[in-house]
């Protein structure tokens, strides 16, 4: 299959490599971003010549979210939110270990991409954070509450300030932080670590994640998610009304 907003790679070594490509767009994740995203990951669910997935982005950014131009136009609002809604659960369930290689900036819903991932490493340049906060957009609380604990999830969520990639080593919300020129090359040392386990104990360990969660993830999700974007949703087709 051939995609337009991103690209992929499928290495002899079994990893799987998914760049987003909208450099030019500092790689918005639009709806067609979206519905390629979940295509690749299905096809690669089953596929075992593909045993981890690394994500990252073409250009200097990882993606700086979600496009918002097409928040513009009413009749995408239920693409927008329907795409929005399956694509972070198709990345959450994906059942194979996912590696973020943060290249730049990761907010708003790059920074959601970022934290649905099992492991995450960046470059000095990567930025993360929340901004969307201030614009009237909830934030995605509780996967960052699972990274970083819960007192410094809700001040970034509550905030939206944005951090750099040393204060995001320092909270534990990346593993690493890798110079430029070495990055995809330590996520894909870091796959193939992986790698040296069986598939089926990786795919057991998967699901202990989102099974063994304190409070689970479609719970958490269809309200910080779902409702909070059916509401966001109806208040800008309100305040169009007016």
């Amino acid at each position: 299959m051939t995609y337009d907003t991103i690209q992929i790679t499928e290495r002899p070594d079994r990893i799987g490599i998914l760049t987003l490509n909208r450099p030019d767009k500092r790689n918005a994740i639009s709806i067609r971003m979206r519905r390629e995203l979940m295509a690749c990951l299905e096809s690669w669910k089953k596929n075992d010549a593909v045993g981890a997935v690394i994500l990252t982005g073409a250009g200097t950014a990882f993606t700086a979210g979600f496009d918002l131009g097409e928040f513009k136009k009413p009749e995408l609002l239920l693409d927008l939110y329907r795409t929005s809604s399956q694509y972070h659960r198709d990345l959450w369930r994906f059942p194979k270990p996912t590696i973020a290689a943060v290249n730049g900036q990761a907010l708003a819903g790059g920074f959601d991409l970022a934290k649905l991932c099992d492991i995450r490493i960046c470059t000095g340049e990567a930025s993360f954070g929340h901004p969307e906060i201030k614009f009237g957009s909830p934030t995605l609380y509780t996967p960052l509450k699972w990274i970083v604990g819960d007192g410094l999830a809700r001040e970034l969520c509550l905030t939206g300030k944005v951090i750099d990639a040393r204060e995001a080593y320092r909270i534990g919300l990346v593993n690493e932080i890798v110079a430029g020129e070495k990055l995809l090359e330590r996520a894909i040392e870091i796959g193939l670590k992986i790698l040296e386990a069986p598939d089926s104990a990786l795919q057991t360990t998967k699901r202990f994640f989102t099974a063994h969660a304190d409070l689970g993830f479609e719970e958490s999700f269809s309200i910080e998610h779902d409702k909070a974007f059916q509401e966001f949703l109806l208040q800008k087709a309100v305040q169009r009304q007016h």
